[in-house]
């Protein structure tokens, strides 16, 4: 790629990054344009979909995510490598309003530019569930989709203004009800049904 195409390539992803920061994965293609200054038809020419905007956009930090995941399968105890994991996918999803969303719809759309990145993501989540499964440190009852959906969960909820101020809480309580009471000193929601 051309430098200066490359350079337009950025500026566009920088621009469209804190347009859906602000307005949600639904802000116009046709104002994220206009705001980098460049025309719709160039917009289009780097991103033809919507979806491929974002898996740009996206792509390191879906690659981020699957590296810690990797690391954490060799590192600490499976349920604080679970719990961080988590914890690390559902601030990133609250970065980019609306997103889960599109992720979710990603994971069954083969055809969806986001769809290779949300299966990689959601197996090195499901590696390190099986991980604290296979400890005991975590509910059998579970697997990597459950797990996918309730990262989204969390994420819209930080999504709601009026429930934004319980997000923490509320994250404690979905990963208390993912551990096993083992894994809590007997305070979780025991996970074999």
């Amino acid at each position: 790629m051309r430098a200066d195409a490359r350079k337009n390539r950025d500026h566009v992803l920088a621009v469209a990054g804190a347009a859906i920061a602000e307005q949600g994965v639904d802000v116009s293609l046709r104002d994220i344009a206009r705001k980098a200054d460049v025309g719709l038809a160039t917009l289009l020419r780097h991103f033809p979909t919507r979806e491929a905007l974002l898996e740009a956009l996206l792509h390191t930090s879906f690659e981020e995510l699957t590296a810690k995941a990797d690391a954490l399968e060799t590192s600490g105890s499976p349920e604080e490598a679970l719990v961080s994991w988590l914890r690390d996918c559902v601030g990133w999803t609250t970065e980019y309003r609306g997103v889960t969303v599109l992720m979710a719809a990603a994971i069954e759309d083969t055809d969806s530019a986001l769809h290779a990145s949300c299966v990689t993501l959601r197996a090195a989540g499901a590696r390190l569930l099986a991980r604290a499964q296979a400890a005991g440190a975590a509910r059998r009852d579970l697997d990597g989709t459950d797990l996918f959906a309730l990262i989204a969960a969390l994420a819209w909820l930080g999504d709601q203004s009026s429930l934004a101020s319980r997000a923490d809480h509320l994250f404690d309580v979905v990963a208390g009800a993912i551990l096993t009471a083992a894994a809590t000193g007997g305070s979780a929601a025991e996970g074999s049904s």
